[in-house]
């Protein structure tokens, strides 16, 4: 997802109502998100889907690093003999 060009992707909600198609069309060729105001202020973002699914993606993995770091932090660790004792114990047990 690019930057927002303040000159470009920040349209009026009745010229993004009249012109809807013609905006969609700017949003998958630009790859910026469009802000749109309502009574002159920002009132939503509109995004393609290709950098929804990008937002989605980081802040599942950002959300995994920090769960990680605060595992280190609590002492929630495992050395890898510990790891692989654990894992050998579940398969030989058939619990997942």
């Amino acid at each position: 997802m690019r930057a927002i060009s303040i000159s470009n992707d920040i349209v009026p909600i009745a010229e993004f109502k009249t012109n809807i198609s013609r905006w969609f069309k700017i949003l998958q060729t630009s790859r910026h998100p469009l802000v749109i105001t309502q009574n002159s202020k920002p009132a939503g973002v509109l995004l393609s889907a290709a950098d929804y699914d990008e937002l989605v993606y980081r802040k599942s993995f950002l959300d995994s690093v920090e769960k990680g770091i605060a595992d280190v932090e609590n002492g929630r660790t495992q050395t890898t003999n510990e790891l692989r004792k654990a894992l050998l114990a579940r398969r030989s047990t058939g619990n997942p």
